[in-house]
């Protein structure tokens, strides 16, 4: 059984300068919060860090250039105040397709009504409707669906000319201007990043954001394509891949290869394929980021009920317990953060329930993770992860520390799960900010990582001032050698005295 394992959330050494200090307690799964109008204030910025947040969602389909940089300067100010690394994540909007303005507004769409989807950008007739993608009529085909209002109106294609194409509503129910379209099933020729998301993504690169993530990805080209683009820029910000499209599930391995990370979007996916089938789609996705070693994000209306009411559902509860007992690295609050009425409380519930759930896992069998299949970390650094975990629990350490360069290292490890608590450290702070996104590694600033003995007497001091070392335990090292370049092959156990 996974222990309680008292984990500092932060470092003694660094202490705040202003505010309490953050919980003492951290939960091993993180949690991603989407930064809005409810928590962007420098004080419920900081009021989350304490709560439990990891790592902030900057959502760049809603707001100006300038207040995603007061909202990431704002960030990182409040991660310095508290010493201890807070992520930040870029989310590109990718090419929505969005209704235009309806005539009349919202309207109804009762069963059997007859819309016609037309060219242009506007049209006087109550019945027609427009839309943001230029393309939309010419790609659109008899019998195609198209789904409106979150999935909660559907029509279907019954006729279709040069310049229009007839629908009959399959689904009744409302609809509004600037509402979101899904159409499940239709190869559109759209690309995956718009002007404006190239744009954006050049500047999270240049400002220092630690992950990226591409919105409706059909196809690892197109990751590698936003990959491309971030290193041109000398950025080393993880590209996630958010999953949210039917075509993504067809080349899942291969995304997840090409990313540094992945997103479970249950929103726009819930509606690109059969609801019904949501569920076990994530659970592949999770499965398939765990045999790949790569970090993943369960998103979209966790405690959706939470943004207007300060308790949640049991329903959503054990949504979020699920998720961590099917190995999600993250879990994610979008508008519960951004526009609800209680983000603070939405997090500590988060917070509360990871821990709970934690309590009742059971160490992942490290053997059922194939090490040839970890993508993008020497074979030789992952035997090593693998047996510092088994040797941990033989000796009954108290605590393993994980030296990482690039963070490939601590990956690795957060998906060698295990009962004992890991920190991660690094003479990189980008690299101590993307393990903020990983499964139970604590990443720990100002470790002296090049100085085996300083390493280890500045663990022995951090871990007594924060009570979680006492003479006599144990402490297991992954670092690396010379002998081997590029691989971490030296573990060693420590007994504190």
């Amino acid at each position: 059984m996974v222990n309680d394992g008292l984990i500092i959330k932060g470092n003694v050494m660094s202490k705040p300068r202003n505010s309490k200090a953050p919980s003492n307690l951290a939960s091993r799964t993180k949690i991603v919060a989407t930064v809005g109008p409810a928590c962007q204030s420098p004080e419920m910025l900081r009021e989350l860090i304490s709560t439990g947040v990891d790592v902030f969602r900057i959502n760049t389909a809603h707001g100006t250039r300038t207040e995603h940089q007061t909202t990431f300067d704002s960030i990182r100010e409040a991660s310095e105040h508290f010493g201890r690394p807070i992520g930040i994540l870029v989310d590109l909007a990718g090419p929505k397709i969005r209704l235009g303005q309806l005539s009349e507004d919202p309207k109804d769409c009762p069963l059997g009504a007859e819309f016609h989807f037309i060219r242009g950008a506007n049209s006087d007739r109550p019945n027609d409707l427009t839309c943001t993608y230029e393309a939309l009529v010419s790609e659109l085909s008899v019998n195609d669906r198209v789904m409106l209002a979150d999935g909660t109106v559907s029509m279907q294609v019954i006729e279709k000319d040069t310049n229009s194409a007839r629908c009959i509503v399959t689904a009744a129910g409302v609809i509004r201007s600037r509402q979101g379209v899904n159409l499940p099933g239709v190869a559109l020729t759209v690309p995956a990043m718009t002007e404006a998301d190239i744009s954006n993504a050049t500047w999270a690169a240049k400002a220092g954001a630690d992950f990226i993530s591409l919105s409706f990805v059909r196809s690892p080209f197109e990751v590698k394509q936003l990959k491309e683009l971030v290193r041109s820029l000398d950025s080393r910000a993880l590209v996630i891949a958010k999953i949210e499209k039917g075509e993504a599930l067809e080349h899942l391995d291969e995304i997840v290869l090409a990313a540094g990370g992945v997103m479970v979007a249950r929103g726009d996916l819930g509606v690109e394929i059969d609801l019904a089938e949501t569920p076990v789609v994530q659970k592949r996705i999770i499965d398939v980021c765990q045999r790949l070693a790569k970090p993943v994000i369960v998103a979209t209306q966790m405690l959706d009920s939470m943004q207007d009411s300060p308790r949640p559902t049991r329903a959503e509860v054990s949504d979020i317990a699920n998720a961590i007992l099917d190995g999600a690295d993250a879990c994610m609050l979008s508008g519960e953060t951004a526009i609800g009425k209680y983000p603070r409380e939405a997090v500590d519930v988060m917070h509360r329930v990871m821990l709970s759930t934690e309590r009742a896992l059971s160490r992942t069998d490290v053997d059922d993770v194939p090490i040839a299949a970890l993508s993008g970390v020497h074979p030789i650094t992952a035997a090593s992860v693998y047996a510092a975990t088994e040797i941990a629990t033989r000796v009954n350490a108290k605590l393993i520390v994980i030296a990482s360069n690039g963070g490939g290292t601590a990956r690795v490890k957060a998906k060698f799960r295990s009962a004992t608590p890991v920190v991660g450290v690094s003479n990189n702070e980008a690299t101590l900010r993307r393990m903020t996104l990983f499964w139970g590694i604590l990443p720990l600033p100002d470790a002296p990582v090049g100085d085996g003995p300083k390493l280890r007497e500045f663990i022995d001091n951090w871990g007594r001032a924060n009570g979680l070392l006492a003479k006599g335990d144990r402490v297991v090292y992954v670092t690396g050698s010379e002998l081997i370049a590029h691989a971490h092959n030296v573990v060693v156990v420590q007994e504190v005295e």
